[in-house]
């Protein structure tokens, strides 16, 4: 997909990455999965220019969702962050980061799309005016 927009999603269920992936590739962005922070970081430090990323707060590996965001933060100050989970809605307001979205589990696919799309939109510059 030329021009599409890349997305680091950070989820260790198998059948949520899956979900995840078709519903953006289907909404026309294109994505990076990963199962742990730790390799969330490595990526979100590497070439690849991540538009948004996408973290369930439990992640496999000594990192969680709460950090790859604070580091995605770090790195680029306007990044779009979506947080996922079915346990740890409440700790949001204290531990997410400002103007992010929280998605409890389960969610239908099209809630991540939209949810994506309206961060893109209204919270973060576009890249290039061309």
């Amino acid at each position: 997909m030329e021009n599409a927009i890349t997305v680091l999603v950070a989820e260790d269920d198998q059948l949520i990455q899956d979900l995840i992936q078709e519903a953006f590739s289907e909404g026309g962005f294109e994505t990076v999965i990963t199962g742990s922070g730790e390799e969330a970081i490595t990526l979100l430090k590497g070439e690849i220019a991540f538009r948004a990323v996408i973290t369930d707060i439990n992640l496999s590996g000594q990192l969680d969702g709460w950090e790859v965001a604070r580091i995605a933060r770090e790195t680029e100050p306007t990044m779009p962050i979506i947080y996922m989970t079915g346990t740890h809605g409440e700790d949001w307001a204290s531990k997410g980061v400002p103007n992010s979205i929280l998605l409890n589990k389960p969610f239908a696919p099209a809630q991540i799309v939209t949810a994506l799309s309206n961060l893109l939109n209204t919270g973060v510059p576009p890249v290039s005016a061309t």
